[in-house]
């Protein structure tokens, strides 16, 4: 007796001194025999093996069906070794009901007791059910009061939303008033000064002859008449009337002969009258409307947000009474965006050579003092232009100064236009990677935006950069700012490189449609365009459509421009009216 007692408490203590974390290695234990030795889920439908084993029984069976061995022991074992388990069945199902009542929410807990048959009296079941009534009404008004406040706080940010955009349209439309009072003052003021011209014209053409000699009004060594007056602000004003006989001279292309396209090419400022000009302008600015539109708001809120210092000290953009910043600046697009509307051909070079079947030109360019024009293609031959002779010459180098290593292709580098310590580098990666040469190591920005690869860059000015990719658009960024200004979509550039050139305010690029398109910098959708044709090959021949504009080239501060297709042929085209 006194052994047994000494044993009970011995174990006692044994169990009192078993750490908890041996307590966790004893539960994981027995967790781990509870699961099937096959699947290693836990056992449902236990069976026993022969040789003392258990499984689920779906696993055995079709363990069995390919092997006769226990997966446990390797005992020789057939479907009829198998018994049920009857208590390792019941030990799970409690296992399952208890770790069910751990996790399972109080409802489904009460609902299975109820379809369990748990005995309960109505006057327990009348206030079960006050209860129930009680917590669905405060649930209800609960989630009406939530949904009343999303519904509040939609109409709030609504509001607010739209009181930003009533608050943007009323400033444009303050904006407009004023510009447009400031450019009716303006046209009052050339309207008078009209008149005040006329009327001196009428008492020049009276005036006799001597008195009409010794007339300072009259600058007899000019090709026409200038007359000087002063309106009532005392500003001096200027107007030159032409001789007739200059403005009926012939067209001369700059090679020094009279073009073709001179004589006729479709109507001109010389054929039709100043009232169907004005008419022209004004589609052009309809079909533009929205792009127009939205340069003239982002440039007149942009120069509202200057400061009034700001404007006196740069006096050249603020040179007429009443007219703001923004509204020089979009008039200044809005003359040059519709003063052209086609590109007419001055000229047109044969670059075909006849021992080389390929005649591609890749490449067209001005120097310095655009008195020449340089071509390169596949056909391994660089040809200069001027207007008497060509001339073909090849540079060498030895070594690089600097190297970037890229991990994508390059596919254009164009020197900065401010400083030759600056390159913008456009990459088959569909990037454009902006470098400082005395640290290359990694680049100053790198823009995004394109789809495809970029296959031109060029400077527009210190700060704008141009962009053309293979993913039918051309793109401008302002690189001082690192940001997107503009996309420009209206050519076909899915395959080839088609050429990439601009100037202060146009940009224009191939097509491989076989077409030139020029854009203005301020509007995304084309200014204009121009098909290829060649003497031998009409414009509606299938081949036509097989050729693509491979180079462009912008003469500097001039509407002259030069293109090339891959059939070799050359254009000088010109931006007219």
């Amino acid at each position: 007796m006194g052994d047994s007692l000494m044993e009970t408490a011995e174990m006692a203590v044994d169990k009192a001194e078993t750490p908890p974390c041996a307590q966790a290695v004893a539960a994981a234990a027995s967790e781990k025999e509870l699961l099937c030795p096959i699947c290693m889920q836990i056992i449902k439908d236990a069976f026993l093996t022969a040789c003392g084993h258990s499984f689920c029984y779906m696993c055995i069976v079709t363990h069995l069906q390919n092997k006769s061995d226990c997966p446990c022991c390797a005992h020789f074992l057939t479907t009829s070794h198998l018994f049920p388990n009857f208590l390792l069945d019941k030990l799970l199902k409690k296992k399952f009901v208890h770790q069910w009542s751990k996790s399972a929410t109080p409802f489904e807990q009460f609902r299975q007791s109820l379809e369990q048959g748990c005995e309960v009296t109505i006057k327990e079941l009348d206030a079960l059910l006050v209860l129930v009534s009680e917590k669905k009404r405060v649930m209800e008004q609960e989630e009406a009061e939530r949904n009343m406040q999303f519904l509040l706080d939609f109409l709030h940010c609504l509001r607010k939303q739209k009181v930003s955009e009533l608050n943007e349209v009323q400033h444009d439309l303050q904006y407009i008033k004023e510009d447009i009072n400031a450019v009716e003052r303006h046209r009052i003021e050339l309207y008078r000064a009209r008149d005040r011209y006329s009327g001196n014209l009428q008492m020049i053409s009276y005036e006799p002859m001597g008195t009409r000699s010794q007339s300072s009004l009259v600058d007899r060594n000019t090709s026409g008449i200038v007359i000087n007056s002063c309106d009532a602000k005392g500003v001096i004003t200027s107007v030159n009337f032409k001789n007739k006989k200059e403005e009926k001279k012939a067209q001369v292309n700059p090679l020094g002969t009279q073009s073709k396209d001179a004589s006729f090419s479709g109507p001109t400022s010389q054929h039709i009258s100043q009232s169907g000009l004005a008419v022209l302008r004004k589609k052009r600015v309809h079909a533009q409307f929205n792009d127009l539109q939205d340069f003239y708001l982002q440039t007149r809120r942009q120069s509202s947000n200057q400061l009034l210092n700001q404007v006196k000290k740069d006096k050249s953009k603020f040179n007429r009474e009443g007219y703001s910043v923004g509204l020089v600046d979009f008039q200044s697009v809005l003359n040059t965006f519709t003063r052209y509307s086609r590109l007419r051909v001055i000229a047109e070079l044969r670059h075909e050579d006849l021992f080389h079947h390929a005649n591609i030109v890749s490449s067209i360019e001005f120097d310095r003092d655009d008195e020449l024009f340089a071509t390169a293609g596949v056909s391994r031959r660089i040809k200069v232009f001027d207007f008497s002779s060509v001339k073909v010459w090849c540079t060498n180098q030895e070594a690089s100064v600097l190297n970037i290593d890229m991990k994508a292709n390059i596919c254009c580098v164009k020197y900065s236009p401010e400083s030759s310590k600056f390159v913008a580098v456009g990459s088959a990666d569909h990037h454009i990677h902006y470098y400082d040469l005395r640290n290359t190591c990694h680049p100053l920005h790198i823009f995004g935006g394109h789809k495809k690869t970029v296959s031109h860059v060029k400077f527009l000015s210190n700060s704008e950069l141009a962009s053309a990719s293979t993913d039918n658009t051309l793109r401008l960024w302002d690189v001082k700012n690192n940001v997107h200004v503009r996309a420009f979509r209206g050519h076909t550039n899915e395959k080839n490189f088609v050429g990439l050139t601009g100037n202060n305010e146009f940009l224009a690029c191939g097509s491989e449609t076989n077409e030139v398109f020029v854009y203005h910098k301020a509007i995304s959708r084309p200014a204009t365009w121009h098909r290829f044709g060649s003497p031998d090959l009409d414009d509606n021949d299938e081949d036509a459509g097989s050729y693509f504009i491979s180079a462009v080239c912008w003469k500097s501060e001039s509407p002259t421009m030069l293109a090339a297709n891959s059939k070799g042929t050359i254009k000088v085209l010109v931006l007219a009216a």
